[in-house]
Parts: C-alpha cells; sequence; structure tokens
C-alpha cells in the first residue's frame, strides 16, 4: 500500500501545486480556463491519438468488458438518482447529483496516472471507460434535464447530444487515432514526434490545471456532497468489481484498469454541465473538491487492492 501510494502522490503534489498557484492568485482563473482548454483541445488529444494511432478497434471494443462497467455504474447512478427523488430534488438536480456519483476524472487523472501506474496496456481500457462515460452518460444528462424542461423527448434534443459528441475533442481524436490505425500505415516519423511531444504536455498541464481550477471551489453543502463523493470513490468501484469479477467474464487485467478508474474522483465536466444548465453548481463543486482531496488515499488502496488481488499473478 505504502508503495502504491508513494508512486500517486506525484501526481496528486501535481494538482496541490496547482491549487496553490490558483489559491494564491500566482495563477489567475483566466490562466486556468486557457491552461484546460490548451490540455483539452491539444496536448490530451494528441496523446489520445497517438495511443489509438496504435491500437485497432479489436483492440478497444470489448463487450463483457463494456456490459461489466455499464452495469456498475448504472446501479451507482440509479442509487444515487432515487436518492436525489426521495430528497424531492426533481429529475434536474437528480440527473447532476448522479453524474456526480459516476463520472470520474478520467481524461486529465485516469489516463496519465493509469498508464504510468499499471502499463502501457492500460491504454486501450482506460479509453473505452472513457468512450462510455462520454457516448452514454455524457448524453443521458442532457436527456434528462432538456427533456424535464420541455416536458417530452424530440428529435432536437437527440440532435443536441449528437452535435455535442462530435464536438468532443476526446471522442474526435480516439476517432481520427483508430481510422488511422485501420489502415495499417505507422504513423510517419515526424508526425509521431509532433504528438509525443504534444502529448507529452498533457500530463503536468491535465494535473495543474485541474489543482487550479480546484482553487475556486467551494465546500458548500457537506452532506451532499459527502454523500456524492461517497458513491465516487467507495460504491462506484465497489458496483464495478461485482460487474467485472461476479456477473461478467472480463479478464484480470482490464477488470483492475476498469475498478482502477471507478475509483478516481468525481470530473470537473460535470461542474462545466451543471453551470451551463444552472443546475446546482455549488454542489457539484463541493463534490469535487471533497472527491478530489478524499481520493488521495482512496485510489491508492484501490489500485494497491486490484494489484495485489488481479495483477500479481501476471508481472
Amino acid at each position: 500500500m505504502l508503495d502504491i501510494f508513494l508512486k500517486t502522490l506525484p501526481f496528486f503534489a501535481i494538482i496541490a501545486l496547482g491549487y496553490a498557484a490558483a489559491k494564491r492568485q500566482f495563477f489567475s482563473a483566466e490562466a486556468t480556463a486557457y491552461l484546460t482548454k490548451f490540455v483539452f483541445y491539444f496536448a490530451l488529444s494528441a496523446m489520445l491519438f497517438r495511443f489509438s494511432a496504435n491500437l485497432s478497434l479489436a483492440d478497444i471494443i470489448d463487450w463483457p468488458f463494456i456490459g461489466a462497467y455499464l452495469w456498475g455504474t448504472m446501479v451507482v447512478y440509479l442509487l444515487a438518482t432515487m436518492v436525489g427523488l426521495f430528497r424531492w430534488r426533481g429529475v434536474e438536480e437528480s440527473a447532476v447529483e448522479a453524474q456526480c456519483a459516476v463520472i470520474g476524472n478520467v481524461g486529465f487523472l485516469g489516463i496519465p496516472m493509469l498508464v504510468l501506474l499499471l502499463g502501457a496496456e492500460a491504454i486501450g481500457p482506460v479509453m473505452l471507460v472513457l468512450a462510455v462515460d462520454l457516448i452514454v452518460f455524457g448524453s443521458l444528462i442532457v436527456i434528462l434535464i432538456t427533456g424535464s424542461r420541455d416536458g417530452r423527448m424530440s428529435l432536437g434534443i437527440l440532435g443536441t447530444v449528437g452535435l455535442g459528441l462530435l464536438k468532443n475533442p476526446m471522442i474526435v481524436s480516439i476517432s481520427l487515432g483508430l481510422i488511422w490505425s485501420s489502415t495499417g500505415v505507422p504513423l510517419p516519423g515526424p508526425v509521431n514526434e509532433f504528438v509525443t511531444i504534444l502529448g507529452g504536455a498533457a500530463t503536468p498541464g491535465a494535473l495543474f490545471a485541474i489543482g487550479a481550477s480546484l482553487a475556486d471551489k467551494s465546500a458548500e453543502k457537506i452532506s451532499v456532497a459527502g454523500w456524492l463523493s461517497f458513491c465516487k470513490l467507495v460504491l462506484h468501484p465497489a458496483a464495478v468489481a461485482i460487474g467485472c469479477l461476479v456477473l461478467f467474464p472480463v479478464d484480470p487485467y482490464p477488470a483492475a484498469v476498469m475498478i482502477a478508474c471507478a475509483a478516481l474522483p468525481v470530473a470537473g465536466n460535470v461542474y462545466i454541465l451543471a453551470q451551463h444548465y444552472g443546475v446546482a453548481p455549488a454542489r457539484v463543486s463541493a463534490s469535487i473538491l471533497i472527491s478530489t482531496a478524499v481520493s488521495v488515499l482512496t485510489v491508492s488502496l484501490v489500485i494497491a487492492w486490484v494489484t495485489a488481488h488481479l495483477l500479481q499473478g501476471l508481472s
């Protein structure tokens, strides 16, 4: 456990550095926004393109894996939704709370950290988790909020969802990489060097941006944020573990990566959605802050557990 904790500590130390820089106003909110945009549209996209260009669709698509992750995630999603509705929060707020309960920071934290800690082979399972989060649950929250406001489903809602997916740089970069891979042509040397150098900025840039973005988050509504953080850091990886180890035949290595992904703290893009739709942004803000702080320990515990129980015999 101590060995894993020491390996994860540098990642969270960079997050803490970003937090301190922004908190002391050395790094402004505007600078954080531009750094996040650089990482999201350029550095992380280059990293994802390079990884996916060296994979085939067969390397990524794993239907038992998708079934296990969907099952575990949907169980926690429905639980958080029911708790929200039981508290008379309504469909919109309950949908946002459910998003907090299951959507982890896979893009900015999971990809750089898990690839380094669990090996380069982790990129396929991590990208599959990211794709399910973006396509299924990223679409679901838009449908629920928009449908609740309109009082019905419409083709306009589906058009909004589809356009959002087409404009997401992570989806675009993975798709372009897989298209290139399908040609069987290796990336030309200069192109490979370009995306390698640019993608190398993704890890420190993303971690620093996470920390800096947390500096303006508040810890209001502690009880609800604590519950949602518990869902994300404990219930989500537990439910996913049941899905991939008991209900679906998933191999040990991808199962370990999936469980580790599920243990990640609440993603920052949930706050962007909450702010965009004007639905409980303070609650989401607190959930991101608390779950990220606590995940310093819980992520280490989960990675130590999957390493000891699932990966030990594979090394």
